[in-house]
């Protein structure tokens, strides 16, 4: 990904816990806020979801788009986009590892994001915009697991 925006949450589960919610889509509209439906359109060999259509609805933002998924077992989730109404480009991954040493459970979530949309923005205000979408996953993320 070019220019990208990144943050990280460490979460109490395992990085099979926090893949398996995260690879949930039908799930999505329960957690997310902004995404208001979700159908996977294509399943990769791995039963994992290989293209998924969004609906989000955030206020002054609604869109429909389409994203190919890349799965690397319980280790990263990539996607890129396919179609959408507002956006020329949306590459993003979540990246998954153990956190710290020992028994302790707990997982550092790593959350990539580039956004490129259709009409003139900002370079300062996409990235503040993705640095928001970044917070809000994670934090529904980790409610989510560990709720």
């Amino acid at each position: 990904m070019a220019e990208h925006t990144r943050s990280s949450i460490v979460i109490d589960a395992t990085p099979a816990e926090v893949m398996a919610v995260i690879a949930d889509f039908a799930a999505y509209p329960q957690w997310t806020g902004e995404v208001k439906e979700v159908d996977v359109l294509e399943t990769g060999p791995d039963g994992r979801a290989a293209k998924v259509r969004l609906l989000l609805d955030a206020g002054a933002i609604r869109d429909e788009h389409t994203l190919a998924y890349t799965w690397d077992g319980d280790r990263e989730v990539s996607w890129t986009l396919v179609s959408s109404q507002m956006l020329r480009a949306l590459d993003g991954s979540y990246a998954l590892a153990p956190a710290g040493k020992g028994p302790a459970k707990g997982t550092e979530v790593t959350y990539q994001l580039a956004v490129d949309v259709k009409i003139p923005m900002l370079g300062m205000i996409k990235r503040k915009a993705e640095k928001v979408i970044i917070d809000r996953a994670l934090a529904g993320l980790k409610k989510r697991v560990e709720g």
